[in-house]
């Protein structure tokens, strides 16, 4: 059994929601167990790209940003799943930000908001991804986060990007020890 928890789920840590996208890196038995175990709601969905080949990861269709996200939401097989992902994300308060199969392999999905100093969220993504977004997909993501494109040529050729490199860590911040 595998979940490869960083790009397997696309975690809401707000609607505490694990979208997942089904495939042999994400094992069903092992997605309830982490969901029943960290009280997230599995939501998997079927994946299929133009050549009928599943998403090996869900963050590279998916980005789940506290105001936004981002998402390639044609590459879920299922019409009526489809739907009830984008509305799960809009009900969570998210703007829905449609990526074509493109951008999908320009990695803007592979992104990750972050949170900076002062509370300033930062969305991190490749220099790509960045390049490939329409100014109306840039003015959406920043109404709520700047965009922090990096260069990370290397790791995009071997099939990543930003957000393969990164792990969020959502944990309460120690109080000083000074």
């Amino acid at each position: 059994m595998a979940l490869e928890g960083t790009g397997a789920m696309v975690l809401d840590h707000i609607g505490r929601i694990a979208y997942t996208a089904q495939s042999h890196r994400a094992d069903p038995v092992a997605l309830e167990r982490f969901c029943t175990h960290f009280n997230f709601e599995p939501m998997a969905f079927a994946t299929a790209d133009a050549q009928g080949r599943p998403c090996y990861h869900t963050n590279v269709m998916l980005c789940v940003g506290t105001d936004f996200a981002l998402g390639g939401f044609d590459l879920i097989a299922d019409p009526q799943r489809r739907a009830a992902v984008r509305a799960r994300l809009r009900e969570s308060g998210r703007e829905v930000i449609e990526l074509d199969a493109h951008q999908i392999g320009e990695f803007a999905g592979n992104a990750l908001e972050l949170t900076g100093h002062g509370g300033r969220r930062l969305l991190a993504l490749s220099e790509r991804a960045a390049a490939c977004l329409t100014a109306a997909q840039k003015a959406v993501i920043e109404r709520s986060a700047t965009l922090l494109p990096l260069r990370v040529p290397t790791i995009e050729l071997a099939g990543g990007s930003v957000r393969c490199m990164l792990a969020g860590i959502h944990l309460a911040p120690r109080p000083d020890s000074a």
